[in-house]
Parts: C-alpha cells; structure tokens; sequence
C-alpha cells in the first residue's frame, strides 16, 4: 500500500520560510515523479513544483525563485523549500506521487500571516 505522508506545514509572517516534506512509503520511491500542488480555499487545486524521476524540475511561474523541490532517494521523501512566502501562498499543500497510478497525501496547511 503506497502511503505519503506531508509534514512541516504551520503559519509563518510573510517574508519567511518554510520547508515541506512528504515521506513515501509502499512502493519503488525513486522510480516515481513527485509533485507538490496547492489548493487555496474556493480555489481549484494547481500544481506548485514537479520533479521527475531523473531529478529535471518545474516550478508554476508563481514561484519560480522562491521555492525550490528536490527529493532524497535514500530517505524516499521529497522536499519543497519555500521562501519569501507571501499570503498569497496561504493554502492546503499536498504531496502527489506518479507513475503509472497517482497518489496523494493528506496535505499539510501553510498559513502566510503578519
């Protein structure tokens, strides 16, 4: 049973950093491509930063700069390093894992607030 877990969520003023990230477990963790999407309330969900399997990224250009994915194969979870977050960045953050099936963590809330 593939299982992801997010974590290091909380509320931060603007202008500060927080760092993401979603334990993989139940599957090949370095065979898959990693997400973190975002969804704000009343808002669709929509995709923050992607990584594939080879480590090549992309940012929405929302973020581009300031938050930076990347991914451990030995420790099989994948980070989102955010800075110079705004409150605009203020949504429910979730951990996607694909290959040829997705899976989704629970998602984790960031709060961006004087």
């Amino acid at each position: 049973q593939v299982q992801l877990v997010e974590s290091g969520g909380g509320l931060v003023q603007p202008g500060g950093s927080l760092r993401l990230s979603c334990a993989v477990s139940g599957t090949i963790f370095s065979l898959y491509a990693m997400g973190w999407y975002r969804q704000a309330p009343g808002k669709q969900r929509e995709l923050v930063a992607r990584i594939t399997s080879g480590s090549m990224t992309e940012y929405a250009n929302s973020v581009e700069g300031r938050f930076t994915i990347s991914r451990d194969n030995t420790k099989n979870t994948v980070y989102l390093q955010m800075k110079s977050l705004k409150p605009e960045d203020t949504a429910v953050y979730y951990c996607r894992a694909n290959r040829v099936s997705d899976y989704w963590g629970q998602g984790t809330q960031v709060t961006v607030s004087p």
